[in-house]
């Protein structure tokens, strides 16, 4: 008798860690910068600073990336996030269904204009070496409430911004930029957030006014 309530409870032990092992939060983002197999790379060697993560998987073409992690250490949205920007990219959309069947959701900003804003357009000199930085700075900005263009060229270094002045200023636009790892004349990046830069974006430092 004892052996047989011995074996039941560890047939019950090993189905409730069976269970435990499926129960896996499954997480879809679309990344916007991955131009070759070494981008793919640089953003599953980020993501598997996150112990656990099962299941990786990066289509370069359309910058579908998608990966399950354990549940019990609820991963929040925010930190997938984060760390996309991290490795140097902009995550343009993120869906997360839970192990329970919740499903989180996020996009990037969208600005909207009305019949009062004020459409300006600014040239910014910002820190930068290749396409990928470029890709970076260009999404970063776009991403900035207000923002409804830019375009960032690699030869001059130069950004040229078009935002709603009644939403953002090219102050904040280069604070925003500097965040994200790139210098500007106004405001300077951290030195963990230029190291934190793929090395082939390791531009020279700017001088600031």
């Amino acid at each position: 008798m004892k052996i047989k309530v011995i074996l039941l409870i560890m047939s019950l032990c090993t189905t409730i860690g069976m269970q435990a092992q499926k129960a896996m939060d499954s997480f879809e983002v679309q990344v916007d910068g991955l131009g070759c197999p070494f981008c793919a790379y640089g953003l599953e060697k980020k993501f598997k600073e996150f112990k656990g993560i099962k299941k990786v998987a990066i289509d370069i073409e359309t910058g579908n990336f998608s990966f399950q992690y354990p549940e019990e250490k609820k991963l929040t949205m925010d930190a997938v996030i984060s760390q996309v920007e991290k490795a140097g990219y902009t995550p343009i959309t993120a869906k997360i269904t839970r192990a329970s069947g919740k499903i989180e959701t996020k996009e990037t900003n969208i600005t909207e204009l009305t019949s009062e804003s004020e459409i300006v357009t600014q040239q910014l000199l910002v820190a930068g070496k290749c396409e990928m930085c470029k890709s970076r700075i260009e999404n970063t900005s776009i991403n900035i409430p207000g923002v409804t263009d830019a375009s960032w060229a690699v030869d001059t270094r130069v950004l040229k911004v078009t935002f709603d002045k009644r939403q953002t200023t090219t102050d904040t636009i280069q604070k925003t930029i500097a965040n994200a790892g790139h210098d500007t004349r106004s405001h300077k990046a951290t030195q963990e957030g230029y190291e934190q830069l793929p090395a082939c974006c390791k531009y020279e430092r700017l001088d600031q006014e």
